[in-house]
Formats: C-alpha cells, structure tokens, sequence
C-alpha cells in the first residue's frame, strides 16, 4: 500500500512524501519493507491529512501565516496518480484562520471540515465531485479561556470529529477545556450550536483529539496538558457526551515531561491506542465492550522522539508512527488476537513526519 506523510516542511522536508508499504509473507516469517517513492507534492507545511480514497484524494491543511494576502492558514486538494503515488494540486482555498492543524471529511464528501488552533475556530469547505474546494460555507469562532496561562489565555480548535450519523460535530478546544458540540447539515455545509453545546474536561487537561468506537456508542479524548484520556459514553439521538473515565495515558513508573498527542481505536472496537510526547511510546488499552471503560496493557517505544501521530492501516495489520524531532517512522504489527504492538524492524527516514494515512492496492 501507499503511505502519505504530511510534514513541517524547512531545510529536509519540501511538503508531502510518500512511501511503498509491502509484506511477504512465507510459512515461517513475514518480511516488511517501507520503501520511500519521493516527494509527492511539493506544499507548504503540510502537517495534517485526509484521504478519500475512493475518488483518490488527498486534503491537506497548510500552517502558514498569510494566503492570498489574508492572515490565515490555507486548505489544499490534490488528486492521486494511483499509479505513480504522485499528488497533483487541484486547488487551494483559505481555512479562515489561523494555524490549521486537523482536517475531517463528513460522511459524504462533500464537505471538509477543518479546525484552526491559533485563531481557535472551526471552518467548513465544500468538496466538488472532482475534489475541488469551494470558498468556506462557514465559520464558527470560539471565545473563551481556560487555567493554564501559559496555553489557555484564549480558544485552540484542535480536531474535527463527525458522528457515524454525519448529523453531529465535536471539536476539541484545548484553550477552553470543552468538545464543544454542534449540529450539522450536511446539504448546506453549517455548524450550528447545539444544546447541551459542550462537554468538559478537567480542568487544563487541553483536549486535543477524538475519535469514536466504530459502532458509535463511546467516544475517547487524548488530553494533551494532563497526558490523560477521558471517556464519553455517546448518545447518538441527543447528541450528547457523558463521560464514564478519565485515565492516564502513562505507565505508573513514568514520571519525566510528556504531552499527549495523537489517539485511535482499533477497528474491531477493542482496542485504543495512544501517543505519547517525552514518554515517546504508544500505549494501548483494552477497551470493556460494555461500559466503554479503559485498562491499560502496555506501552511500546517509537524508537525515536516526539511521535506527534500515528496511522493504523484499513486492514489494521499495521501501525505506522512518525516520530517528528527524530525523522523517523516505526511500523509495527498489530497482533489482531491481543491488540499489542509487534516493532517491525522498520525505522524509515522522514523528514519531519507529523501525519500519516494510507492508500490500499485495493483502494488504487
């Protein structure tokens, strides 16, 4: 398959990268290659992802600090050469903002949803059949603050996060200690507030991404400042989050500098996975099927430092993480009997890695 690696572009990295993933598997072993292909596109600090895969394309957010003479960060499209694994620039719109830094396709693809962390808003991009963007359908500006004031003096959008359903939309503040709640309407491309309009966190945990079970009941929050993940049982009819735990995301032994970051559920629902800043691990839980609680199993190194995301594979036989200030990205097996992390032996160059998504031959 294809992996596609979104980066801070500067000195090594000149935008989106990308890479062969292959397996050979034999009656005794199983041998993994992650080849690099090259530049994909060369872009702007491309550092956050979204793929739609069955019409090849490619989304990205741009954290720049002026587009088109606007003090904002910008959104672009790209078509995939299947064949290649080339990108190739359809358009670019404002993300009507500041700092983009996460990006959500709804459930019909016809709209993107992008959150923007410096000027703590969310906007929402139409997406044309042919993958171009449209001028933003709308915006919505948080206010507000929270006790950390070192990070907390004012609102930071940081992730999108649609129900199964594509009517409700949650994204994490970090400045504000809410996933703040609205509806969605998927014909028109707004947001509007919903009632009850937030859950909370504790206060200065800093939410910075969500993601759902598969069958939608429970939702998770990695919080970054606190190195936490809260639990939410998830009311689809009302929309509504209530949370059932809140749980370190570090090993009781740890006790040094760590920020949270990225965080998935395994597609079977078992299992959550987590990464870890300073701690430089992904962790995993079990996931109770009933009551959506979290345990924790064990934590397995990046081999590097600072892994800012991951990406688990479609077929979920494999997890690549990029481990940004080390350029590096590890690739484990899943063991899809136990959900624990099998370190390949992969430790593949990447300038800058911070997202990464995959395209399946099947998918091509």
């Amino acid at each position: 398959m294809l992996v596609y690696v979104g980066t801070y572009t500067g000195p090594k990295s000149q935008g989106i990268y990308v890479f062969r993933l292959e397996a050979e598997t034999s009656a005794v072993s199983q041998n993994i290659t992650l080849a690099p292909v090259g530049l994909a596109a060369a872009s702007p600090n491309p550092s956050f992802l979204a793929l739609d895969a069955k019409r090849r394309l490619l989304f990205a957010v741009n954290e720049v600090g002026e587009f088109g003479g606007r003090p904002t960060g910008a959104v672009s499209a790209f078509a995939i050469d299947a064949r290649k694994g080339t990108l190739a620039l359809i358009n670019q719109q404002p993300s009507m903002g500041a700092g983009p830094c996460h990006l959500a396709l709804d459930r019909g693809g016809r709209h993107l949803l992008v959150a923007n962390y410096g000027s703590g808003s969310v906007s929402v991009l139409p997406v044309a059949a042919d993958g171009r963007l449209g001028a933003a359908s709308d915006v919505v500006q948080h206010t507000g603050s929270s006790v950390n004031p070192e990070r907390q003096k004012g609102p930071h959008a940081h992730c999108v996060a649609i129900d199964r359903a594509n009517r409700f939309v949650f994204v994490c503040d970090l400045g504000l200690d809410k996933v703040l709640a609205y509806r969605f309407d998927g014909q028109r491309g707004t947001l509007t507030p919903h009632d009850p309009p937030f859950a909370q966190v504790k206060p200065g945990a800093g939410p910075r991404h969500m993601v759902f079970r598969p069958d939608g009941g429970f939702a998770y929050v990695v919080n970054e400042l606190t190195s936490t993940v809260t639990a939410f049982r998830y009311d689809a009819g009302a929309g509504a989050l209530h949370e059932v735990q809140t749980i370190s995301s570090l090993p009781a032994h740890f006790d040094g500098a760590n920020s949270g970051a990225e965080i998935d559920v395994h597609p079977s629902g078992k299992w959550l996975y987590v990464s870890n800043r300073g701690h430089n691990s992904v962790v995993l839980f079990d996931i109770d099927a009933t009551s959506g609680t979290l345990t924790y199993v064990e934590e397995q190194g990046t081999g590097g430092f600072t892994p800012r995301h991951f990406g688990i594979d479609p077929s979920a036989a494999y997890l690549a993480v990029g481990n940004q200030n080390s350029n590096t990205i590890l690739v484990a097996r899943i063991d899809g009997a136990r959900g624990r992390l099998k370190p390949s032996g992969i430790l593949a160059y990447a300038p800058s890695p911070v997202c990464m998504v995959f395209l399946p031959r099947s998918q091509r």
